[in-house]
């Protein structure tokens, strides 16, 4: 599945002038603030139902409006569009005409993936980061994950309330026992995943990356000791997750760590090495997506020039053309380019000046 036209509507500076990709390769080049990530943020909203830059979605309507509106149309001309009201916090989910009513039944035919400067997040923002990252994969790659975690998270908020409403004890064991069924279903679908993930993610480090590939490792915490069980975890910490309000242990509380030569890898590595390191977890997570042939994914990389020398653009190029997907990157200065064009010329470029884009001959 590729974009083949977007539309906006009073979203950000875009124009709202209809815009027809490559199935392939699109370069977006302008100045910082033209509305290149603006373009990206669209596609992103259509896939997350939300921003990759901010949680104020009042921000993404333009000046003196109070809707936007996002729509695509697909390789397989299925329409998907979201309008979102920012005075009454409606939403309006559209797929062929017909009103859904979770991002979820979006989301579900469109995976975009992204890498920003924001994503370096994934080494320094702390767990909350990573679990997001794992868990958008899992939904695109195992169709019965979803289920599982609105499952599981409905668990999750009985057991939370009833340790802080101090519920009968042994009302709090029934859905103790249950969190523990739940949390481990969960846990051992991430494992399962994430042993995949890592036998994909070694693929592309040693394309990105290949002087320290064999030496990164990938841990997988699903949120309490391994070598205990949880139900024990549980009872022995009774005290404590009153004390706190919570649920302290689970499968909510899992964790990836990368990890170089013992210790974290972003301690290790300059900030090009980091990036082509987020772009291998990205490749890695969208090539495993296009494997289950459920929705075939879009991959957004904002600035590809930054951090990035003419040696590593020229890595990045070649792995893109492994990827057998989608691609939409931007850049300020089109040189930065050089490396990433394709001499058969099978791509599109595209200029974006005051939010109006427009194609480029060459």
């Amino acid at each position: 599945m590729s974009v083949v036209s977007l539309i906006t509507q009073n979203f950000r500076n875009l124009s709202g002038k209809k815009i027809i990709f490559h199935p392939d390769l699109n370069f977006i080049i302008g100045d910082n603030g033209s509305g290149k990530s603006s373009l990206l943020e669209a596609l992103f909203y259509l896939g997350h139902g939300k921003s990759f830059r901010t949680t104020k979605t009042e921000s993404l309507v333009s000046f003196s409006h109070e809707q936007f509106v996002a729509n695509i149309t697909d390789s397989q001309d299925r329409r998907m569009g979201i309008s979102r009201n920012v005075l009454t916090s409606q939403t309006e989910i559209k797929v062929d005409g017909e009103r859904q009513s979770r991002l979820s039944d979006l989301a579900k035919n469109i995976a975009v993936q992204i890498v920003t400067p924001e994503s370096f997040k994934l080494f320094f923002g702390g767990p909350k980061e990573r679990r997001r990252f794992i868990d958008l994969g899992l939904f695109h790659v195992k169709h019965n994950f979803a289920k599982q975690w609105r499952d599981f998270s409905k668990v999750l908020k009985q057991r939370n309330a009833g340790i802080r409403n101090l519920m009968d004890p042994g009302l709090r064991r029934y859905w103790t026992e249950l969190f523990c069924q739940h949390s481990i279903s969960v846990a051992d679908s991430r494992q399962e995943y994430i042993n995949e993930f890592v036998n994909e993610l070694n693929v592309w480090l040693g394309l990105l990356l290949p002087s320290i590939a064999d030496e990164i490792t990938v841990q997988y915490s699903r949120g309490w000791n391994k070598k205990r069980e949880l139900l024990d975890v549980l009872n022995e910490n009774e005290d404590k997750e009153l004390k706190y309000g919570s649920s302290l242990y689970g499968a909510h509380k899992f964790d990836v760590k990368f990890i170089l030569h013992k210790n974290p890898i972003d301690f290790q590595l300059s900030r090009g090495q980091q990036k082509l390191f987020l772009l291998a977890l990205t490749f890695a997570q969208a090539k495993l997506i296009e494997k289950v042939k459920r929705v075939k994914p879009i991959l957004l990389i904002d600035d590809i020039g930054a951090e990035l020398d003419t040696g590593s653009r020229a890595l990045v190029s070649d792995a893109i053309k492994e990827l057998h997907c989608q691609v939409i990157l931007t850049a300020i200065d089109k040189l930065v380019l050089v490396p990433l064009v394709p001499e058969d010329e099978n791509y599109q470029m595209f200029h974006v000046e005051h939010g109006e884009i427009s194609a480029m001959s060459e």
